[in-house]
C-alpha cells in the first residue's frame, strides 16, 4: 500500500444526492449533460461537449506527476428509467427517490440509477478532490448506453488521449469484467388499422403486472416472465373466441429490460362479457422464477374504435415466432449464456405497433444472425424495420501487466483477488478499442442488484471498498 491517505468517500454520496435530481432518461441526456459541464466549471476544470451530449473533463496531474502515463475514466450519464405500477413519475421532469435500507441504497417505486450514476460521481469526486495522487485524468461520460450507445459509437478519435481506461460501469463488486457480448438492436413498426366498435361491446382492461423484470442480459438466464409473450399469448387465445377484440396493448418499461408488465382494452361481444372477463380472472400464466406474476381485469372506459384482427394478429404472430430468453449457452465459458434475446417493449403509436428487440452474443457472427432472422420474421408479417445498434463483442488482454496491477491492488487493499469473468451484458468497450487504438481496459464497480428495475439496488459497503480500491490504483499507476 502507498503510504498516502484515501478520503472517504461522502463527495461520491454528495453528487449521486444531486444527480438523482437531474433528468437523465436515454435519448434525453441534455440537463446531465449539462450539469457535467456546470461541474467541470465550478471545479476549474477543462472539458468538452461534442454533437451527442458527449463530455470529457480533463483534470492536470498531481505536483510531480505531470510526466505520468494518462489515465481516462469512464462512466455514461443515462439510466433505465422504470416505475411501479401506479407510481406519479415522468422520468423527464421528476426525481429519483433514493433511501437507505439496511445496508443498501434503493429508490421509492422507481429504478436507482446506481447503473451507471454510481461510478459516474466516483470518477466525479477523484475530478473534484485536490488531494489525491495521480497522472494527468481524463473523465469520459457517454450518452444513451441503455439504449443504443450512440454516443460511443458516434465519438471523435481524437476526444480522449489517455490509452489505460478504468471503467466504471461495472455492476459484480468481486469481479473485473474482462469481456461482453455484442448487441444487435432494432425496431419493428407493424401498420395500425382501426374499425369502429360495434354497439353494446364492452370494453374490458386486462392487465400482466408484478413480475420481476430485471436486466435483459444479466437477468436472462433466471426464467422470469415476459410480459409481453404473455400479453400477446392471451390476446391471440382471446381472439380465437370470435367474441373479443383489441382496441389497444402496450407492454414492457425500456428496451433494455425484460418487460414486466402490460395491458390491453379488449372488446367483447355481450353476451360472453361475464364468461370471457371469468375466464381471464382465471387465467394461470408461467410463474417460473416470478411468482408474484398476475393477471387482473376490470371493466374500461367504452372505445370508439378497435384495432382490425388482422393488424393485430400480425403482431401476435411475430411476437410468437420471435425468441424469447437464451438461445445458446457458452461452451466455452461454463455457466455462462452466450446468445440470448429480448423483447423489450410494444407501444401504440399513431399508424403502427413500435416493437423491440435486443439480441446479444459472444460471438458477432451470431448476434448478426439472429438480429437478422428476427428482421426477416417482421418483415413476412408486413412490418419495416431499422437497425439501432449493432455493438461489437469485446475481450481484454487477462496477462497484461495493467491487468496485474489492478488484480494486485484488490488483494493488497481488500483481500482477496477478483475473479475475472466474461459477462452476457453489452458494454461500450467494443466501440472503445475500435476509436481510441491500442486502449486497455479494466470495468469495475460496486454490487448492484437487479438494475433496469424498480428493485434495483446498491450495496453501501462495496461502494465504499471500490472507492479505496479507485483511489490505490490511481496513485499507483502514477508512480
Amino acid at each position: 500500500m502507498n503510504n498516502h491517505p484515501i478520503p472517504q468517500p461522502d463527495t461520491v454520496y454528495q453528487l449521486f444526492r444531486e444527480l438523482n435530481n437531474v433528468p437523465r432518461p436515454s435519448w434525453h441526456e441534455e440537463k446531465v449533460a449539462d450539469w457535467l459541464c456546470q461541474f467541470a466549471v465550478d471545479n476549474q476544470l477543462d472539458y468538452q461537449r461534442d454533437a451527442h451530449n458527449c463530455v470529457v473533463i480533463r483534470k492536470a496531474a498531481s505536483p510531480g506527476k505531470e510526466g505520468c502515463e494518462p489515465i481516462v475514466l469512464h462512466a455514461h450519464m443515462d439510466m433505465v428509467c422504470v416505475a411501479e405500477k401506479g407510481k406519479d413519475f415522468d422520468p423527464l421532469t421528476s426525481p429519483i427517490e433514493a433511501y437507505i435500507d439496511n445496508g443498501w441504497m434503493k429508490a421509492r417505486g422507481t429504478s436507482l440509477g446506481a447503473d451507471n450514476g454510481m461510478g459516474l460521481c466516483m470518477a466525479m469526486a477523484v475530478m473534484k478532490d485536490k488531494s489525491l495522487v495521480h497522472g494527468p485524468l481524463e473523465l469520459l461520460v457517454t450518452t444513451n448506453e441503455e439504449d443504443g450507445m450512440t454516443g460511443a459509437a458516434n465519438l471523435s478519435e481524437d476526444f480522449v488521449k489517455a490509452r489505460k481506461m478504468i471503467d466504471l460501469d461495472s455492476e459484480d463488486y468481486d469481479t473485473i469484467t474482462v469481456g461482453a457480448a455484442g448487441a444487435y438492436l432494432q425496431t419493428a413498426s407493424l401498420p395500425l388499422s382501426f374499425v369502429p366498435a360495434p354497439q353494446d361491446t364492452v370494453f374490458a382492461l386486462v392487465s400482466i403486472h408484478g413480475g420481476l423484470g430485471g436486466h435483459s442480459g444479466v437477468d436472462i438466464n433466471k426464467q422470469r416472465m415476459s410480459a409481453v409473450k404473455e400479453i400477446c399469448l392471451l390476446a391471440d387465445q382471446l381472439l380465437a373466441t370470435d367474441k373479443v377484440s383489441v382496441a389497444s396493448i402496450q407492454a414492457g418499461e425500456a428496451n433494455a429490460s425484460i418487460p414486466s408488465s402490460a395491458e390491453m382494452v379488449i372488446g367483447i361481444a355481450p353476451d360472453a362479457a361475464d364468461e370471457i372477463i371469468d375466464r381471464i380472472r382465471h387465467d394461470e400464466i408461467k410463474k417460473a422464477g416470478d411468482p408474484n406474476i398476475k393477471v387482473e381485469v376490470s371493466l374500461a372506459t367504452p372505445c370508439q374504435q378497435i384495432l382490425t384482427d388482422d393488424c393485430v394478429q400480425a403482431l401476435i404472430d411475430s411476437i410468437g415466432e420471435i425468441p424469447f430468453g437464451i438461445i445458446k449457452m457458452s461452451e466455452q465459458m461454463p455457466g455462462t449464456v452466450e446468445t440470448s434475446n429480448n423483447i423489450g417493449v410494444i407501444r401504440m403509436e399513431e399508424d403502427h405497433f413500435h416493437v423491440t428487440t435486443h439480441s446479444r452474443s459472444f460471438i458477432d457472427a451470431d448476434m448478426i444472425a439472429l438480429g437478422e432472422r428476427i428482421r426477416d420474421i417482421f418483415l413476412r408479417h408486413g412490418a419495416t424495420t431499422r437497425l439501432i445498434m449493432s455493438t461489437p463483442a469485446w475481450e481484454e488482454n487477462t496477462q497484461s501487466d495493467y491487468m496485474h496491477l489492478m488484480e494486485q491492488t484488490f488483494i493488497d487493499v481488500l483481500g482477496f483477488r477478483p475473479r475475472l469473468v466474461e459477462m452476457h451484458f453489452v458494454m461500450e468497450m467494443g466501440y472503445f478499442v475500435e476509436k481510441f487504438k491500442g486502449i486497455q481496459i479494466i470495468p469495475i464497480g460496486p454490487r448492484i442488484i437487479e438494475p433496469h428495475s424498480t428493485s434495483e439496488r446498491v450495496e453501501l459497503s462495496t461502494i465504499d471498498n471500490i472507492w479505496k480500491v479507485l483511489i490505490e490504483v490511481l496513485c499507483r499507476l502514477a508512480q
